[in-house]
């Protein structure tokens, strides 16, 4: 299984615990990124760890806005990089951070030049937005011409929900899928072939897995409740994600 956004270089002795995830079964991850440090930082990894890490270089919206050299250096990265990359990511709409909101029509802009290179490149984006965002991203996307696209961790009305789906974008549940409702209803919207599973680890989750550090490992648990919902078999379910998720981003995985 792959898990389809994390934040790996948010994690510690990465080589023991990647062993250990595919020891377990995992294949890999799509590493997303969240500023310039990040993205470096992330392409370092994707060295280290050629055929493990999908590599995602981004700026996450709920964060400030890059200034002028960041976003510079950040470009001409995308061009030098471009073999090592697998999508452009994370980035979006801001919603939790209220400083970040107080400026949302330049993360508007933002969003829209960053669509545009990922056309330019052949790239995937990776997606952070959510609630009333999501419609605002699906439009500025759209309108770029982004034709592969992953909203990831949504949370939306069940209109745009369908919306992004006649789109062909891609969808990701995360370990939620186990305990909440919201999740459960959002799987009834998403076609098995435009799903993907996430953990967005390190982040916590609540639940079954209060207390319990969030890896790559919790995919299993997700995709029993995923099969359950389905009504399909466990192994049918990894099979037909992780296809979906090789198909979004497997470009570059086995540089």
């Amino acid at each position: 299984m792959i898990d389809a956004h994390i934040h790996l270089d948010q994690y510690m002795n990465i080589c023991e615990q990647i062993e250990r995830w595919q020891e377990a079964g995992i294949t890999g991850v799509v590493a997303v990124s969240t500023n310039l440090r990040s993205s470096h930082r992330t392409l370092e990894l994707k060295q280290r760890f050629p055929s493990f890490v999908y590599a995602a270089i981004g700026f996450h919206p709920e964060q400030p806005l890059p200034n002028a050299a960041d976003w510079n250096e950040w470009t001409s990265l995308i061009k030098q990089a471009r073999p090592l990359l697998s999508a452009i990511g994370e980035v979006g709409l801001p919603y939790y951070s209220a400083e970040a909101c107080a400026k949302l029509p330049a993360y508007h802009d933002l969003l829209a030049q960053i669509a545009a290179i990922a056309v330019d490149a052949s790239l995937p984006l990776v997606l952070h937005a959510v609630y009333d965002r999501a419609k605002t991203a699906l439009a500025i996307v759209q309108q770029a011409g982004v034709r592969h696209a992953h909203f990831h961790w949504l949370k939306a009305n069940p209109e745009t929900v369908q919306r992004i789906v006649q789109c062909g974008y891609y969808i990701s549940v995360t370990p939620e899928v186990c305990y909440r409702e919201r999740d459960k209803e959002l799987l009834s919207l998403i076609p098995l072939e435009q799903l993907l599973l996430e953990t967005d680890g390190p982040w916590p989750f609540a639940g079954p897995f209060h207390g319990k550090p969030t890896t790559p490992l919790l995919l299993f648990d997700s995709a029993r409740a995923v099969a359950a919902h389905y009504g399909q078999e466990m192994d049918q379910v990894k099979t037909a994600i992780t296809a979906n998720t090789k198909r979004l981003y497997g470009a570059a995985a086995a540089i």
